[in-house]
């Protein structure tokens, strides 16, 4: 069975940091790209940080860059994302995604979600 799960959210004020982790079991972890996206309630899923399967390619989004960093370990089927200068903005769910390309096929597994919230 398929798992994606995630650990690590919680409240914090902004300026803190939090690490999220996604631990995965199922599928073969070191064949799929992995991805963090984010949602806020009445806003659409944002593509938040990605990286490639073998670990050496890394992007994440404008309004993350420099203070967000995505990193993967292939040996314990982990994938984290360090959250440093929380700002409120970045209060969301949080969602763990696997990704690969068959040919023009996207294949996809998702998390639960974990939800952070930044607030003083």
């Amino acid at each position: 069975q398929v798992q994606l799960v995630e650990s690590g959210g919680g409240l914090v004020q902004p300026g803190g940091s939090l690490r999220l982790t996604c631990a995965a079991s199922g599928f073969i972890f070191s064949s799929y790209a992995m991805r963090w996206y984010r949602q806020a309630p009445g806003k659409e899923r944002e593509l938040v940080a990605s990286i490639a399967s073998a670990g050496g390619s890394t992007n994440s989004a404008d309004s993350v860059k420099g203070r967000f960093t995505i990193s993967r370990d292939n040996a314990k089927n982990t994938v984290s994302l360090q959250m440093n200068s929380l700002k409120p903005e970045d209060t969301a769910v949080y969602y763990c995604n696997a990704h690969r390309m068959v040919g023009w096929t996207p294949v996809d597994y998702w998390g639960q979600g974990t939800q952070v919230t930044v607030s003083s």
